[in-house]
């Protein structure tokens, strides 16, 4: 997990009171309680309201301290001001209260531990929704944004189709990204994607990155990308300009970043460039982390280096990849065996291979083999 101050909150969030103090003083209450309302205007997908307008006041309680954040929300857009005395004389519309330590937890805790005891909404408005209403007219806007506390049951290829991304419409990749991603979703996590999207277009792109945010809402989402992205970086995303194949830029991002939990590689789809890139990302990833591997239809292309007639060539990115499946039993080889059998046997525990895309998990594969008094070594 990166340590910066959003990394910090995260731990903390799934740990102890004491844990949380320590960050609270660590990032600072007027900073952290400006990070957690980002969060949730992020959350609340205000785009879905653009005719909501509301100055709301989240009133944070650390002990006998209140630290007051407005949020000023016009025409599906949010502006931050940090302190109730900065606003310009402008009054809230409406008060959300919270103990900061709850909202900690509330906004970057593990799912099970997110509760809103302390939470309390005051009205300052009695501006009803319709004439015969008596519910105020900022109800809708201040449901969305504590949507954001509650625990994320957000499907997936809604969330693709949602922030842009082609994993679900032009690909199929969401339930298969369910079924590995689901158990990791409650974690604190750092996802690199490799490929930010958007092409040579510095304000197009990030529609996954966005997508990984919204998903896993206890990670810190870092991209990567050859070209200039000026669209996507700030709040939980990290990004970063240089080549998938060029070791010391990587290593410089894990250097920031720190190791992997998941990395995705949807960049080049160039079958020597996904095989550089796992070659030096794999050992670098976290032990139980998922490595995927998208697109791999251009492993059958020539213009990719990919090729239909030699299916096993281990220079294309299946025929690499398929060197895992053997890597996996690597204890079991008693003749030659492939070169990835010794370089990443040890730590390949899973390969998945599905329509155009590959998972493979990483773990300690060490296991033995048979022993040699056992009736199936027999020659």
């Amino acid at each position: 997990m990166i340590e910066d101050d959003v990394g910090r909150l995260i731990a903390a969030a799934g740990g102890t009171e004491r844990d949380m103090r320590n960050a609270l003083r660590d990032v600072g209450a007027e900073r952290a309680v400006r990070l957690l309302a980002e969060e949730l205007v992020h959350r609340a997908d205000l785009e879905d309201l653009p005719h909501a307008e509301a100055v709301v006041r989240f009133a944070c309680h650390l002990g006998e301290r209140t630290v007051n954040h407005l949020v000023h929300v016009s025409k599906g857009s949010a502006r931050h001001i940090a302190d109730a005395g900065e606003s310009d004389g402008t009054a809230p519309d409406v008060t959300v209260r919270y103990d900061t330590l709850e909202l900690v937890r509330a906004v970057f805790g593990p799912t099970s531990a997110r509760t809103s005891s302390t939470r309390r909404v005051e009205w300052h408005t009695t501006d009803p929704i319709g004439p015969h209403s008596e519910v105020p007219r900022t109800a809708p806007l201040v449901q969305r944004l504590l949507r954001g506390t509650a625990p994320g049951l957000d499907d997936l290829a809604e969330l693709s189709l949602r922030f842009g991304s082609d994993k679900w419409g032009l690909h199929f990749y969401t339930p298969l990204f369910e079924r590995h991603f689901a158990p990791m979703r409650d974690r604190p996590l750092t996802l690199l994607e490799l490929g930010i999207g958007g092409f040579d277009d510095p304000e197009a792109g990030g529609g996954s990155l966005r997508l990984w945010r919204r998903y896993f809402h206890r990670a810190v989402i870092c991209g990567v990308d050859i070209a200039e992205k000026t669209v996507v970086a700030g709040g939980r995303i990290r990004s970063f300009r240089g080549s998938q194949t060029d070791p010391v830029f990587l290593d410089s991002v894990v250097e920031r970043v720190g190791p992997p939990d998941i990395v995705i590689d949807d960049a080049s789809h160039r079958c020597a460039d996904v095989i550089a890139s796992f070659r030096h990302l794999f050992p670098i990833l976290r032990p139980g982390g998922l490595y995927v591997v998208e697109d791999l239809q251009t492993s059958y292309w020539p213009r990719y280096g990919g090729s239909s007639e030699e299916l096993s060539s281990p220079a294309t990115s299946m025929g690499f990849l398929k060197t895992l499946a053997d890597a996996v039993n690597h204890e079991e080889l008693n003749g030659p065996a492939p070169d990835t059998a010794g370089e990443f046997g040890p730590h390949v525990v899973g390969v998945h291979f599905y329509h155009n895309l590959a998972v493979i998990e990483k773990g300690a594969n060490q296991e033995g083999t048979l022993p040699p008094w056992h009736p199936a070594r027999a020659d």
